[in-house]
């Protein structure tokens, strides 16, 4: 029989990936460990190894993005007679299908999991409805002792969905209108999942500090003028990720996470920054920072940064660590709250240093908020946390020692 090539899941918040590209075309043999294809998913690009050896056949068009477990090709034994696919139909991706019901009464939500893996199906109707969907155990087939049919699943296709009002009564209230129709992609389905439970589910509370970074900006200045020629430049923001991972080895209750019926805290700090990147962000995680140099941080962090910028961040790369930072004071926003990343307890959200009129002159003022997961870390934890992180930006030779 010949061996099913399913879509893999490589990370813990993977619903379904993209094939980006084949290693083997149609007809050609493998060898069981080779690179067979590549995929994309919400955070990362990754090259898959085939399953066993064999000759490829019926892999799905790249483009296609497909729920984990669902098939993408299959390998034939050599000489082994190739199985005709019941539907003779080309597979069509997942936006041609929502594209050829995109009237408002038959929109779908995208798919989360697919279920009903236990049911029968043909090759094609089994591929349709991972890439609609649509869960195989709530459809009754047509075929051999009810073996589901393509035609079941695109007759469950044209069935009005009633879970799409709101969008329905969206897309109807803004008929008169001219705007775009933007499908969403696998990253901005996983963050808008992932930061509406947080906000939902996660008790944040909010603490405000501000911070006069002179010293930090003369001292990084003098660092640069040391580095001239080795093209590197330390950035305002890796003083920032070395102040947090030193306050939170001065502070080791805050450097924990909820983990459901227990906290987990942590030696090290493993520190996430926020990565903005077209269509979303990544969090990539720098490990042991408060035991790295801020040469040390600022080359792992922009080494980061191009591959989060390149999606070919490993699941290693962005798991792990108790705390997040996320900067947006380049844009020139001031302050701002920001949303937790689970399942980190805190984050920490920083704003642009301004050149601000105090009692004693001019000095260069940021903004910072740390919200925080009540769970794990009280006020009092907080305020202690947030001030450690304070005096390190207002004395970064402390941190540096």
């Amino acid at each position: 029989m010949p061996t099913e090539v399913i879509m893999p899941k490589v990370d813990m918040d993977m619903a379904s990936g993209t094939i980006s590209a084949w290693h083997v075309a149609p007809g050609e043999a493998v060898e069981r460990g080779a690179p067979l294809f590549d995929i994309e998913t919400d955070k990362a690009a990754m090259e898959v190894e085939a399953p066993a050896s064999g000759i490829l056949r019926h892999p799905l068009a790249i483009g296609t993005e497909t729920a984990i477990g669902a098939p993408v090709a299959w390998l034939y034994e050599p000489g082994e007679a190739v199985e005709a696919l019941p539907d003779t139909a080309p597979v069509q991706t997942k936006r041609a299908l929502s594209e050829k019901k995109a009237t408002p009464a038959k929109l779908r939500p995208a798919p989360v999991a697919i279920n009903g893996k236990g049911a029968r199906a043909t090759p094609v109707a089994r591929r349709l409805a991972a890439e609609a969907g649509i869960d195989l155990a709530t459809l009754t087939g047509s075929g051999p002792r009810g073996r589901i049919q393509k035609a079941d699943v695109e007759a469950a296709l044209e069935e009005p969905d009633t879970s799409a009002e709101p969008e329905n009564s969206l897309l109807a209230a803004y008929a008169d209108r001219e705007f775009s129709d933007v499908p969403l992609d696998n990253m901005r389905h996983t963050v808008a999942a992932r930061l509406s439970e947080a906000k939902q589910s996660v008790p944040h509370f909010y603490l405000r500090r501000r911070a006069r970074i002179d010293r930090l900006i003369g001292l990084r200045a003098e660092l640069n003028q040391a580095l001239a020629g080795s093209g590197l430049r330390v950035t305002v923001n890796d003083f920032v990720i070395k102040a947090v991972a030193s306050a939170l080895q001065e502070i080791p209750d805050a450097n924990a996470i909820w983990a459901g019926d227990r906290i987990l805290r942590f030696a090290r700090s493993d520190i996430a920054v926020a990565v903005a990147v077209e269509g979303g962000l990544f969090t990539p995680v720098l490990r042991d920072a408060d035991d790295k140099s801020i040469r040390a941080i600022s080359t792992e962090m922009k080494a980061l940064a191009v591959r989060a910028h390149n999606r070919n961040l490993a699941p290693a790369d962005y798991t792990g660590g108790s705390i997040t930072i996320s900067n947006l004071g380049m844009y020139g926003v001031e302050s701002f709250d920001a949303i937790i990343n689970p399942p980190h307890a805190a984050i920490l959200a920083v704003g642009a240093g301004l050149q601000t009129q105090t009692g004693e002159g001019t000095a260069v003022i940021m903004s910072l908020t740390l919200s925080v997961d009540h769970r794990v870390i009280d006020g009092a934890l907080g305020a202690r946390l947030l001030a450690a992180i304070v005096d390190n930006l207002e004395t970064p030779v402390s941190c540096l020692a």
